[in-house]
């Protein structure tokens, strides 16, 4: 297949581009003034809060470098917790930590950090190596996310994510990131993690990518990832949904996880998300987000919302905006 038929059969697949998105979607639906509602994380997590939803617990703040003489009292009492700059992107500056042996903090993979060794990695993200323009930031302690171990044979060390693109209040596409040994046990598609499209209707996976490759089994535990129930679908679709109201966008990305004893948590918003969770799915957003357009404004209330889009966004047969 040459390369003008490649790109005509992408077309034909309704795949939208990073340029058509933004003119298009991002630019008329989302105003610039409600960016930092997303691109904060402290702000994201007070709006959910405040919305009654779930996230995961804070530890504490840092806002300035001289706070990090408070970093020790913060982590005082907690064997495991993560530290993420407020604004950044793509996964870039989280440390997990999974647990503590007297003076040494232990990532998953085994790396060994001190005391020190975490002040340091706070520091720089204070000083916006990982955010957003690289201005300066704030470093987050928060709770370490417990995943559900029903994802233990599709996922590696890990914690696994739920991608939920969100338009005018209706889920339109879904996919799951899991942890690879390449991507460090990071659910982040760019650092080697997996995208796994889920089907709208049913919380099921369907088609799953790795490095834009189609895969059936996971590179690192070889257990299928096709026909894997996503627990909790339904909780996941209304959150995210929700999610439009929370922030006055209206086109968002929602990233959610499973915790094994607190269930659904929300754990950032986009109002940028990336569109490789077509390639994930095998299907293009376009007509899923035209289809949308037409039908939302007869949409009234949060359940009519996520029921279109369970009704629409199918992979049975015979559905044209599934397929």
């Amino acid at each position: 297949m040459n390369l003008f038929e490649r790109f005509k059969k992408i077309k034909e697949c309704g795949v939208i581009a990073l340029n058509k998105r933004n003119a298009k979607y991002i630019l008329p639906l989302n105003k610039r003034s409600l960016y930092p509602l997303v691109d904060d994380k402290v702000l994201t997590k007070n709006l959910a809060l405040g919305a009654g939803l779930n996230v995961p617990k804070l530890y504490g703040i840092l806002n300035c470098q001289h706070e990090l003489r408070h970093l020790e009292k913060i982590l005082d009492g907690h064997e495991s917790f993560a530290i993420k700059p407020s604004r950044g992107s793509g996964g870039n500056g989280i440390l997990v930590i999974k647990r503590k042996f007297g003076e040494r903090y232990y990532k998953v993979d085994g790396s060994v950090f001190s005391l020190n060794d975490i002040k340091y990695h706070c520091s720089k993200i204070i000083s916006g190596m990982y955010s957003l323009g690289g201005l300066p930031d704030k470093a987050i302690i928060e709770a370490c996310v417990e995943f559900d171990p029903v994802f233990s044979a599709i996922s590696y060390q890990g914690v696994p994510d739920i991608r939920i693109i969100v338009f005018r209040g209706v889920p339109v596409m879904s996919m799951v990131r899991l942890p690879t040994k390449e991507s460090d046990g990071k659910a982040n598609l760019h650092q080697g993690a997996l995208g796994v499209g889920v089907d709208i209707a049913t919380g099921k996976t369907v088609r799953a990518v790795w490095k834009n490759e189609p895969i059936t089994e996971h590179p690192d535990t070889l257990h299928s990832l096709i026909d894997f129930q996503v627990p909790h679908w339904d909780i996941l679709l209304y959150q995210a949904a929700q999610c439009t109201e929370l922030t006055g966008l209206g086109y968002v990305g929602v990233d959610l996880v499973l915790d094994k004893n607190l269930g659904p948590l929300i754990l950032e918003l986009n109002a940028r998300p990336g569109l490789a969770i077509q390639i994930a799915n095998f299907r293009g957003l376009e007509p899923r987000l035209e289809y949308v357009e037409k039908n939302y404004k007869n949409l009234k209330t949060l359940e009519e919302r996520v029921a279109f889009a369970k009704r629409s966004f199918t992979y049975a047969v015979g559905n044209n905006y599934g397929l």
